[in-house]
């Protein structure tokens, strides 16, 4: 059988994402020459917390929801790897196994990268090492923000900042109102509530309250946005 290949759309995902489209071309060249694609069914195990690391990673198409287990056995989701965007290079660098699961959320579309490959375009290519940096440093400021806004932020305008970056990443234009915004991305509310760090419930009572307010739409298929300005005046409160 042949090896699967990239589509159109996901080609177009990965070199739009915005740390590789930044590499030069002979360097996205050797990326993509030593990649392979690999595709998943909702649900499917991408890499197991404890695993070695084998592979560097992007997210082509659909999602990999990244997640670990607390000590009572619930699987806790931390969160969620878009199109674009490469993960999987910390074990790689550091040695040790991988820290978290990694699933398939969606038809999931991967590339990889093998971890000797990855190693030999670091030893041709010290602007990979410059890039690496940057998309570490990236991660550590992201990783701050999160910390800080925990911490700093009421539970309704960290749910707000969470809504406009699902619309950014997988925002759909609803058909029948261009001002509307459907997210793509289905995340039960237990998911949502995990990624904020707080209770379904509580989490329920500020969608419903953005609801009355005409701010979002809450369907069975997801949340749809219908005021980004109303939902970014939120994001930016600060009490």
């Amino acid at each position: 059988m042949d090896e699967p290949i990239l589509t159109v759309e996901e080609r177009s995902a990965i070199n739009a994402g915005r740390w590789f489209s930044a590499l030069s071309p002979s360097l996205k060249h050797d990326i993509l020459r030593c990649a392979y694609v690999k595709r998943y069914r909702d649900g499917d195990l991408i890499a197991a917390r404890g695993e070695p690391p084998e592979e560097w990673i992007a997210c082509a198409k659909g999602a990999v929801r990244v997640s670990s287990t607390s000590l009572s056995g619930k699987q806790i989701t931390l969160t969620y790897v878009e199109p674009g965007i490469w993960f999987g290079d910390v074990s790689i660098f550091d040695g040790d196994r991988r820290t978290h699961d990694a699933y398939a959320h969606g038809e999931t579309t991967t590339l990889c990268v093998a971890k000797a490959d990855f190693k030999k375009i670091l030893a041709m290519h010290v602007e990979l090492y410059e890039a690496m940096l940057r998309l570490h440093s990236r991660r550590i400021r992201q990783l701050y923000g999160l910390v800080e806004d925990l911490n700093t932020l009421p539970l309704r305008a960290r749910l707000a900042k969470q809504l406009l970056h699902l619309v950014r990443s997988y925002g759909v234009p609803s058909l029948s109102d261009g001002s509307e915004v459907r997210i793509g991305l289905q995340l039960a509310q237990e998911e949502l509530a995990q990624l904020l760090g707080a209770s379904r419930q509580r989490v329920n009572q500020e969608l419903k309250s953005m609801e009355r307010d005409n701010t979002i739409r809450i369907e069975p298929g997801g949340l749809v946005v219908r005021d980004r300005a109303a939902l970014l005046k939120i994001a930016e409160a600060d009490i």
